[in-house]
């Protein structure tokens, strides 16, 4: 009799979780991102929540869940119900660095179902207007000549800007002093204003700034000039050959969202990142879509758990301190 009980319920278990995911969604979603409102993760993410909720059918939210290199906002989209309504927005410092840097009681690879791949976006290395520097060749020799090393803008240890800085140290020798913030938003703002040397970050983030002249741009870090900024070189055309870093973004559940949940969340992504008008926005912003065959979950596994393999060596080799 108890296991003719214990069979019903566990059907019934079934049923309904099925049942669920058919469901899915009844309430809004939210979608996790780990820095600081006015960044460039923040303006990509709420881009795509907006056409989102027309394939899904209801609101996707942004709620910006700051601190820690973005460990703080991962910790939080990952210990919530995997039940497909809270989503984990990040990049290449967020789910894949932190895990070389912070002692996160979660793992990013085996505590997170992966959702799809989102747009990719060069570094560029910017200043503030005060450096006399007109070039990369230029901005370097006045970077070694410096007595104390410049002041460097970061999102925190682990984040893009952080990784592009000690990519940058690795290629020329140049050491930095890194100054962390809650976002590249907030770092952008103080070196518009001059109180802080230079940034490498995201062209999305600094684009419109170097547009209106209100910092310097020297070189985008891939292998072509940006569409968005034809005018800047590349770091091979600039003098810096072979400095090429791109910082790509994705969307992640927790562990055990159901597969038919996490496929919904794809469709509405990949809808997205499809319309025109939501590719012409991403795109204006010098940002580059992931081809077709890479937008599916799995393809963001595979891509996560490469770039684990070529990060995290560097990384660790840096011995990055968390104050």
């Amino acid at each position: 009799m108890r296991r003719v009980v214990l069979t019903a319920l566990l059907a019934m278990l079934a049923f309904g979780g099925v049942a669920r995911a058919d469901n899915f969604p009844s309430r809004s979603i939210t979608i996790v991102v780990p820095f600081a409102a006015g960044g460039p993760s923040d303006v990509m993410a709420r881009i795509l929540a907006e056409r989102m909720k027309t394939t899904l059918g209801e609101s996707v939210l942004v709620e910006n869940v700051t601190g820690a290199g973005g460990s703080i906002g991962v910790g939080r989209a990952l210990r919530s119900p995997p039940d497909g309504y809270t989503i984990s927005f990040g990049h290449l410092g967020t789910h894949v660095a932190n895990g070389a840097i912070y002692k996160l009681g979660y793992d990013l690879v085996t505590d997170l179902e992966p959702v799809a791949l989102l747009p990719s976006n060069p570094m560029i290395v910017v200043s503030k207007n005060a450096i006399p520097a007109k070039t990369l060749g230029e901005l370097i020799a006045w970077l070694k000549a410096k007595p104390a090393p410049a002041a460097a803008g970061t999102a925190g240890a682990g984040s893009g800007s952080h990784i592009a800085g000690l990519y940058f140290e690795n290629a020329t020798g140049i050491k930095l002093q890194y100054v962390p913030y809650r976002g590249t938003g907030p770092a952008m703002n103080d070196l518009v204003a001059g109180q802080i040397d230079v940034i490498f970050d995201q062209l999305s983030n600094s684009i419109n700034q170097v547009r209106a002249d209100k910092i310097r741009g020297y070189a985008v870090t891939d292998t072509k000039r940006a569409g968005s900024a034809p005018d800047i070189p590349t770091t091979d055309e600039a003098g810096l050959p072979g400095f090429h870093m791109t910082l790509w973004s994705g969307l992640w559940v927790p562990k055990g969202t159901p597969k038919e949940i996490v496929a919904k969340l794809n469709a509405a992504a990949v809808d997205a990142l499809n319309d025109p008008a939501v590719r012409k926005q991403l795109e204006n912003l010098g940002l580059a879509m992931p081809p077709k065959d890479k937008q599916s979950p799995a393809a963001l596994g595979d891509w996560q758990k490469a770039e684990i393999a070529k990060w995290w060596p560097m990384i660790k080799a840096a011995n990055v301190k968390v104050d």
